[in-house]
């Protein structure tokens, strides 16, 4: 691991997306049933999956440090007529950044999606992840505006 014992505790935030890519119809038979399915809450579980997720980063990833998180929220919303996104964003107060744990978040919050709906259609795509946004640390870090 990168010994982080010299850096400064400062405030760090990280926040990331990704598509779930569901296709029309089976996107829209979900709103139909408030995105319920006989597995259940499928926003709530994927919500709950992520949080769970961001937490226990350091185990899933070798030689990731482990974080005390102040904060971390999933959302999930439609975009488009066939896809959700998924948004995960992290904060913490220690030595060493949050992005590794808003990647996760977002990663298993789609994946839980995917576990839930794949009955529906096996050819759900999870797509586009990415980090949005970092604060805190030596350097900021925003996307270039898409032109």
């Amino acid at each position: 691991m990168v010994d982080v014992g010299p850096k400064a505790v400062t405030k760090r935030y990280a926040r990331s997306s990704c598509i779930v890519v569901l296709g029309p119809e089976p996107l829209s038979q979900l709103r139909e049933k408030g995105f319920q399915n006989k597995k259940g809450s499928i926003l709530n579980t994927a919500i709950l999956a992520g949080i769970m997720a961001a937490k226990q980063t350091s185990s899933l990833i070798p030689l990731c440090h482990p974080l005390p998180l102040d904060k971390c929220n999933v959302k999930i919303e439609s975009e488009g007529d066939d896809s959700l996104r998924v948004e995960c964003e992290c904060s913490t107060s220690s030595r060493t950044g949050v992005e590794m744990e808003a990647l996760t978040g977002a990663s298993i919050a789609a994946l839980t999606v995917y576990d839930m709906c794949k009955g529906a259609n096996p050819a759900i795509e999870i797509t586009n992840l990415r980090l949005e946004e970092k604060r805190g640390g030596k350097s900021d870090f925003f996307p270039p505006e898409d032109s």
